[in-house]
């Protein structure tokens, strides 16, 4: 499988679940690998594959001004996205919370949605 990845791709949202975590933005990372709906041999153009430009544009676009709870749910809601939105056949997200805790730098969640061909 040809894969598309986008890495270390940051936006500031709400998450998490306690109450200050509502009101003030966390810097979340995303990773992701796209599988792309073809191999790289049969695209033409643009329209034969997955524009990550507009996948970046679509994530955040989704999640401003909405507050999601837990690293988990987000991980699912991206990888959802892409799945039914962009046609990939398989996805993998991971999502980091940067320095989230005193002593803790990164934490996070890595999930694999589709069939890897």
């Amino acid at each position: 499988m040809d894969i598309i990845f986008i890495n270390d791709f940051r936006l500031d949202i709400l998450i998490g679940i306690y109450a200050w975590e509502h009101k003030v933005a966390q810097t979340v990372q995303f990773d992701l690998e796209i599988g792309m709906p073809r191999p790289t041999e049969k695209i033409r153009d643009i329209s034969d594959t997955i524009d990550y430009a507009k996948v970046a544009a679509r994530i955040e676009e989704t999640l401003r001004d909405k507050h999601v709870p837990l690293v988990e749910k987000l991980a699912e809601h991206v990888a959802q996205l892409i799945l039914g939105e962009f046609g990939s056949p398989w996805v993998k997200v991971s999502v980091t919370k940067l320095a989230p805790l005193k002593g803790v730098k990164r934490l996070g969640v890595t999930i694999e949605r589709g069939k890897k061909q």
